[in-house]
């Protein structure tokens, strides 16, 4: 396939419009048309970034002569948007999560493969240049054999106009993805999973703590809430040193490095210049791999997302209503 390629955007928020924007540092990417409920959010939002084409009918959108499409809407519509965008022929890039649970991330895989077409959830942390320099400091042994991971993602979140607050929405989903992804990265699949935290009796949880257990005594630690302020640090940590990732570490510029010398812990401070809002390696990579015919990214897998999803569900499952390690809230 040549390109550029012709990019639609579905949804009109803050993280459409940070990507719209990237959307122009990034070769052969064309950003040709965008979709909203709203005629006038849409016409505004082309306006704004010079897209031609708009379109208050998702369908009609689909329709037109787009190669691929982002979806930038609340998390309870990915799911029917990124199925349909499949069935019409697109490839898609969705933003996270992709699903409410891992089911609908299988059955997404299942219709991608079978159209042939690319499918990722935009888990722009897993391509983030800094990111990318920590894997390849601790794959070369710089803090020896990792035996921990710690993050955590919170903050009180308006319930006035937020669709996190509705039925459907769920802290886990939206922040907590992002310590449970960081553990996977670097230990894997968890063995066993232990929870605790706050749902309301709409089943959207509030806040929560995990722990996820790995062989030899391994494990990470993670925290979510949209109901308080969380630290935003993450670190992973080893035998011979760890490598702490400054505050909101899902797109952090800048890590320290603390590794054992000879008689003492020395530092090194890794920084990384950011393009854009951030978005641009991986809107860049999944480009790239469209145009090269590839169905998913390495970096990011169809069977490593639904991995993350099945930790997800377990943690959620021990958060339900019925679950003793649960604190309902109405």
């Amino acid at each position: 396939m040549s390109g550029p390629l012709r990019w639609g955007v579905v949804g009109t928020g803050v993280i459409s419009r940070q990507m719209a924007a990237d959307f122009a540092l990034v070769e052969d990417a064309e950003l040709v048309a965008v979709a909203s409920r709203s005629q006038t959010s849409a016409d505004a939002f082309a306006d704004d970034f010079g897209i031609p084409r708009r379109f208050s009918d998702y369908g009609r959108m689909l329709d037109s002569d787009i190669d691929a499409v982002y979806i930038g809407t609340p998390h309870v519509t990915h799911f029917g948007l990124a199925r349909e965008a499949l069935e019409c022929g697109r490839h898609v890039l969705c933003e996270k999560p992709i699903g409410v649970d891992a089911a609908e991330v299988r059955e997404l895989a299942g219709i991608a493969r079978r159209s042939g077409r690319f499918l990722m959830e935009a888990m722009w942390m897993k391509f983030n240049p800094l990111h990318r320099r920590v894997q390849e400091l601790v794959e070369s042994g710089a803090i020896g054999e990792v035996r921990s991971v710690r993050a955590s993602f919170g903050a009180p979140f308006p319930q006035d106009g937020s669709s996190r607050w509705r039925p459907g929405g769920s802290t886990l989903l939206d922040q907590g993805i992002y310590p449970v992804t960081l553990a996977q990265l670097f230990l894997g699949r968890p063995e066993s999973v232990t929870a605790a935290g706050v749902v309301r009796d709409d089943g959207v949880d509030l806040r929560e703590n995990y722990t996820l257990h790995y062989p030899e005594g391994r494990f990470a630690q993670g925290a979510s809430s949209m109901t308080e302020f969380l630290d935003l640090v993450a670190s992973v940590n080893g035998t011979r040193g760890w490598i702490a990732l400054d505050t909101a570490f899902w797109s952090a510029s800048r890590a320290t490095l603390h590794h054992a010398a000879e008689e003492a812990m020395v530092e090194e401070v890794i920084e990384t210049t950011p393009e854009g809002h951030g978005y641009v390696p991986m809107l860049r990579a999944v480009t790239a791999s469209i145009l090269a015919g590839e169905h998913e990214h390495p970096l990011h897998t169809l069977e490593a997302t639904a991995d993350v999803f099945d930790t997800l569900d377990e943690i959620r499952g021990q958060l339900s209503n019925d679950s003793p390690a649960s604190t309902k809230e109405e």
